[in-house]
């Protein structure tokens, strides 16, 4: 069986991502996040959606890490 996560992200913050050379590795951060992220294990598929009226997947990659940091790290 094959584990997945979808987040949810910003139209704007795509665009900017997909315009700009490829990337070996992005994050994906929340405001305000103070618990740690379990829902994969490194390995896994991390996949992004579009925010409403785009509701589809336009990317994702595989899982790495998380962790919590302060927002002046993000």
């Amino acid at each position: 069986m094959v584990r997945l996560f979808v987040a949810v992200t910003d139209k704007s913050w795509f665009d900017q991502l997909s315009a700009s050379a490829p990337h070996d590795e992005v994050n994906f951060w929340q405001p305000s996040g103070t618990t740690q992220f379990r829902a994969l294990q490194p390995g896994e598929l991390f996949l992004f959606k579009l925010h409403a009226p785009n509701n589809f997947i336009v990317g994702g990659g595989i899982f790495g890490h998380a962790s919590i940091a302060p927002l002046s790290l993000a």
